[in-house]
């Protein structure tokens, strides 16, 4: 009589075609909405289980790892972040942790170019004028924004993504510079200038923020550090966490800002009163890789590291990845 195949639980709704190539190889429970699962129900679920595909809204603790018991050998997050997950708490009980670099970044680096253009061009505010029936006409000072070519632009976090916005920078003949725990080798760093982190502030007119978000990083850009940013600048935020949404949204306010874009909140789905106010933000549901082929990608990649830890191996892409 054959062993039965290890259960695994998958947290969300995957795209098309994902789960199904995990059900060919093992017993897959899947919650199946778009909405995380409640806290008690999620506990529940992993109860017995080998693997999970987490997204970044499971809290992966000691209390979860505990409820799942010792049979849970892989947490697979549906994310190229982690923070979610206490990696010291897998750790401890030999449980491995993947998560799903490099196949996203084409597509949040594309996203963050068109919050930058929808942010500099103040389409949001345009949409919103034609959609309310106000009246308008073509006039030379109405809604006019700001113009890119020859542009400062900054990129704090210049990892994969950081990488992309910066080579996507060429089209617009925008110098670059960049801050990071690292100086990039000339390959790799698009051309941009490494600079120390209020220096970048000071001189760039266009902030893109890619960095991941760490005990380090967490409102890494307060009220103090948004200052140092050029008068009139623009600041396209694509992390969450990393930039106070509280203090962007005074910054927008008092006028220091001329606009802002953000694509994920710190306590998603709320978004905080000050920043709904702004009519210069740009503000996305957390859309950076919502493309078909790229959540197929990130749905297989984070399959792949579950078949393969089940089968004995190691994750494809274990968390700590360069």
């Amino acid at each position: 009589m054959s062993e039965p195949l290890p259960p695994v639980l998958v947290t969300r709704r995957l795209a098309p075609g994902v789960v199904e190539r995990l059900t060919a190889h093992h017993a897959a429970t899947r919650h199946d909405s778009e909405l995380p699962m409640a806290r008690a129900e999620l506990l529940a679920a992993v109860r017995g289980r080998s693997a999970v595909i987490t997204t970044l809204d499971d809290v992966v603790d000691g209390e979860f790892l505990d409820a799942a018991g010792p049979g849970l050998r892989i947490v697979a997050n549906h994310a190229v972040g982690h923070h979610n997950v206490d990696l010291a708490a897998c750790a401890e009980r030999g449980v491995l942790v993947s998560n799903t670099p490099g196949v996203l970044t084409a597509a949040t680096a594309d996203m963050a170019w068109a919050l930058l253009l929808a942010a500099t061009r103040r389409l949001g505010e345009g949409e919103r004028w034609l959609r309310s029936g106000r009246p308008w006409a073509w006039a030379p000072t109405f809604l006019l924004g700001m113009e890119l070519s020859g542009t400062p632009l900054g990129v704090l976090g210049m990892g994969r993504i950081g990488q992309a916005v910066a080579r996507r920078a060429r089209a617009f003949d925008m110098p670059v510079a960049y801050h990071n725990r690292r100086e990039l080798p000339p390959g790799e760093a698009e051309g941009a200038r490494l600079l120390p982190l209020d220096d970048l502030l000071a001189q760039s007119t266009v902030l893109v923020v890619t960095c991941p978000l760490s005990a380090a990083t967490r409102h890494l850009l307060d009220a103090d550090r948004l200052a140092l940013l050029p008068a009139g600048a623009v600041v396209v935020s694509m992390t969450a966490g990393v930039v106070d949404e509280v203090a962007l949204a005074a910054a927008l306010e008092s006028g220091a800002l001329f606009a802002a874009a953000v694509d994920n909140f710190e306590r998603e789905p709320a978004v905080p009163a000050e920043l709904l106010a702004q009519e210069r933000a740009v503000l996305a549901p957390h859309l950076g890789s919502a493309t078909v082929r790229t959540r197929q990608a990130m749905g297989g990649l984070a399959v792949d590291n579950v078949l393969a830890v089940l089968a004995g191996g190691a994750p494809v892409t274990p968390v700590g990845t360069p």
